[in-house]
């Protein structure tokens, strides 16, 4: 009888190492590989979707370059058209996974020909900017910083309010970076969410099932240690900070970015607050949400939305 208790009592410490192992060794590793075969890739632009200046009669583009965190290059994009008296201009920032910012191009050019400068760019590790990959979510809105900046400290745009768009990881950007320029004038986020580790959340039980919440607090871990600061800035955490105006749009069978994880939190807060607007759709998915040829009036809204803040509305 005390060689089956001495056994069984081997048998559990067995167990107990193993699984102590699996969670201070493996389950750690196996976060950060999963992490990295997301993150860890440059993404380019397929070349059977490049969109073109000649496809946009009338856009004038001009490339710019400036740094971010790292030292790293980014290509940035001025749109603007002959002639036209900029009533401020909007900073886009674009989603992951599909390269930068050149699908974008169908917003910004709808941006010019109602009466707005445009400055895009691609982030970290998409298209034609330097970077060996996009690094983290929160990376976004490092680059979004410092394109914020740039655009600031650049005399072309001097005096003009600044109205940030973005859309999906775009759409987190343009949030979580009113924790660093809280004195932009309005935002408009589209399929965004309010933070890094909600999107991994979404994605990471397509991709892995129950297993991601077993990984979250590692990944959570990791991404401080990667980002600092901009890991744990969310949103609502800017719009705590900041007085820009802000415009919030959604589909609810979005199974990219579902809805609960930006539109809703928002929604619940700040549903009767006269700085926000928010716009919910129920068969528009992740992409055709902005889609000009299936859903021009979003397009329409936002415009109409940030000519309330313009300098022609100020006049």
């Amino acid at each position: 009888m005390k060689t089956g208790k001495k056994s069984k009592k081997r048998i559990l410490i067995i167990i107990a190492v193993i699984l102590a192992v699996f969670f201070l060794a493996l389950l750690p590793a196996a976060s950060i590989f999963t992490y990295n075969s997301v993150f860890g890739l440059r993404y380019q632009t397929d070349e059977k979707d490049m969109l073109y200046l000649d496809d946009f009669p009338g856009l004038v583009m001009e490339r710019k370059e400036f740094t971010s965190n790292e030292g790293q290059k980014l290509a940035g994009y001025f749109y603007s058209r002959e002639g036209l008296m900029p009533k401020g201009v909007v900073i886009m920032a674009h989603g992951i996974g599909g390269g930068g910012h050149n699908p974008y191009m169908i917003s910004a050019n709808y941006f010019t020909e109602n009466g707005y400068y445009v400055f895009a760019y691609d982030a970290t590790g998409n298209d034609n900017s330097e970077g060996s990959s996009v690094r983290g979510l929160p990376q976004g809105v490092i680059d979004l910083d410092h394109a914020i900046t740039y655009v600031e400290q650049n005399e072309i745009f001097a005096g003009l309010p600044v109205f940030l768009f973005g859309h999906s990881w775009g759409g987190y950007c343009v949030t979580s970076v009113l924790n660093e320029h809280p004195e932009v004038t309005a935002v408009c986020s589209v399929s965004g969410f309010n933070e890094s580790l909600d999107l991994i959340q979404a994605q990471g039980k397509q991709m892995i099932g129950p297993a991601i919440y077993l990984m979250l607090p590692y990944l959570n871990l990791y991404e401080k240690i990667k980002f600092g600061k901009y890991s744990s800035q969310t949103g609502m955490d800017g719009f705590a900070d900041s007085e820009a105006a802000v415009m919030i749009a959604h589909s609810t069978d979005d199974n990219t970015v579902p809805i609960q994880y930006g539109y809703d939190i928002y929604y619940d807060k700040y549903s009767a607050d006269s700085d926000f607007e928010f716009a919910k759709y129920d068969d528009m998915g992740h992409n055709n949400l902005l889609s000009m040829e299936k859903n021009p009036e979003l397009m329409e809204k936002i415009v109409k939305f940030f000519d309330k803040y313009t300098i022609e509305a100020e006049d």
